[in-house]
């Protein structure tokens, strides 16, 4: 059995009065794809938010690798997120849009080449690079997003919805595409979905 990665003890989330998350305890282990499915507001988002660093618990506690993180922001975590909308830079090319985080840690030019490059041919999208990303369509956007979060090499990925704004079709080949991207990287993936068709 491999390691535990991440791992919520007795956490809980109030908004004003009202608990998102009431005491929940949940481990997740190295490699895992795990699904967090369930109608919209029974806090499956605001789990992500917590493992992401975005939020903090109102009590409880989030370890990651057996340390407490509950004081480590998001930018120092191994986790990166894919956004229910993607949230991609629309002044920015595909390739800038994946560059955006290793430029930010001021790699070498050569290094941010060499790990986009690897990036678009992983989601499917060599000759991309310069495409602007309001031209490309929501599967395809939905790559690049993939691509800016993981070639921060995380150790966990966070997906929140990322299939919703999809049509049927295109739904069922991105669920395959990611089932088969987690197998090949190896690093765990928390998706979360309101939809039971999507839960993967």
């Amino acid at each position: 059995m491999s390691e535990i990665i991440v791992e919520l003890k007795a956490v809980s989330k109030l908004y004003d009065e009202t608990a998102a998350l009431d005491g929940i305890d949940l481990y997740i282990r190295k490699n895992e794809f795990v699904t967090l499915l369930g109608p919209s507001g029974c806090g499956k988002t605001t789990t992500l938010r917590l493992i992401g660093g975005f939020e903090q618990p109102t009590t409880g506690t989030i370890l990651f690798e057996g340390k407490d993180i509950g004081n480590v922001p998001p930018y120092k975590r191994r986790v990166n997120t894919v956004f229910q909308r993607y949230a991609l830079f629309s002044h920015l090319d595909v390739f800038e849009n994946i560059a955006f985080g290793l430029r930010i840690k001021k790699l070498a030019e050569k290094a941010i080449r060499e790990k986009v490059s690897r990036m678009l041919e992983q989601v499917n999208l060599e000759g991309y690079e310069k495409r602007d990303v309001n031209s490309l369509s929501g599967g395809q956007q939905q790559r690049v997003a993939i691509a800016r979060a993981l070639v921060n090499e995380p150790e966990i990925l966070l997906l929140d919805e990322p299939l919703a704004a999809l049509d049927l079709k295109l739904r069922r080949e991105m669920q395959h595409e990611l089932k088969s991207m987690q197998k090949q990287l190896g690093i765990t993936f928390i998706f979360v979905t309101h939809d039971q068709e999507e839960a993967l």
